[in-house]
């Protein structure tokens, strides 16, 4: 009995105490602190969440709904039939001939502005200075754009007096302030910045490492760039000019200021809905050219995704 007793109380602890150290409560594990992380994630998205879901979601559920209603309130398509035919499909494809211009030019004359700053000293006065202006002029839009341009380049502007007076002649060159090239032209007034703005981090991240091991490689400066730096920039590229596209496509003020309507935009064409300037029976006309506009930028986005995703790979 002495000896059973005995045998007891020297025997070893059970594997679950032995396990835990004595008795002692083990930390988390990775799962846990992984959960614990999603959960402030997530708190910290939740002010976004609601702000996207209220002024972003909400809105654009409203949209579908009435773009697919008739004045009664039952379902219809007689809107899409009014507003992807006569002036308004007009509407659309100027819309998509100025976002394509406001585009391209842009974002080739912004990303050799970039390329400029880049291969400046971080710290010049010059590099700092283009890159404040940048921020301020892609800012700058809207109607006081709109007069700003009417004031200087308009028929009766001051630029364009100083012009006449030295026998140039803006309208004698094809010039014309309110027609879809005079709106391009001011377009690229906050374009032009934006695409600085959003290409020159992808120049700053071209490591230097890959530059010099090309040079020991043998590689000459255009071989680095052909088989290195573009394929390398060309995502981000892409992605800038589908950004630039978008804020093309939707922009809405500085037109309607510019041209009091008549040009034929969708944004215009819209914004007349919402004025009040409504055909009896094409109430709903305006949310089905705007349902056409979520779209267009709903597939510019995720175009814009999936670019993004190929040139993470390059960042990580």
């Amino acid at each position: 009995m002495a000896d059973a007793t005995l045998a007891a109380s020297v025997s070893p602890a059970p594997a679950s105490l032995a396990a835990g150290g004595g008795g002692r409560r083990s930390g988390p594990g990775p799962l846990s602190v992984e959960r614990a992380q999603a959960v402030r994630h997530g708190i910290a998205l939740a002010p976004f969440t609601v702000y996207a879901a209220l002024f972003l979601g909400a809105p654009a559920i409203a949209v579908v709904i009435g773009a697919f209603q008739s004045p009664s309130g039952g379902f219809t398509l007689h809107n899409a039939r009014i507003a992807f035919t006569g002036a308004y499909l007009q509407g659309f494809e100027t819309s998509l001939e100025l976002s394509a211009i406001t585009s391209i030019i842009p974002a080739l004359a912004g990303a050799l502005i970039a390329y400029a700053v880049h291969r400046g000293r971080p710290t010049s006065f010059l590099r700092r200075a283009v890159v404040t202006a940048s921020g301020v002029f892609a800012q700058f839009g809207g109607v006081p754009l709109a007069f700003m341009f009417i004031a200087s380049l308009g028929t009766v502007g001051l630029a364009t007096h100083w012009l006449d007076n030295i026998g140039v002649n803006l309208a004698n060159l094809g010039f014309n302030l309110y027609t879809l090239s005079g709106v391009a032209f001011v377009y690229m007034y906050f374009q032009i910045p934006l695409m600085v703005l959003i290409f020159l981090p992808a120049l700053e991240g071209l490591r230097p490492s890959w530059r010099e091991a090309a040079h020991n490689l043998g590689a000459r400066s255009w071989q680095f760039w052909r088989y290195v730096g573009l394929p390398v920039l060309a995502p981000t590229f892409f992605g800038c000019l589908l950004l630039l596209f978008g804020f093309g496509f939707s922009a809405y003020a500085t037109a309607d200021a510019l041209t009091s309507g008549s040009i034929a935009l969708t944004p215009i064409q819209i914004g007349s809905f919402l004025n009040g300037n409504v055909i009896a029976g094409q109430q709903n006309v305006g949310k089905m050219l705007g349902l056409g506009m979520l779209v267009v930028l709903g597939v510019v986005m995720v175009l814009y995704g999936l670019i993004q995703r190929r040139f993470s790979k390059w960042v990580r």
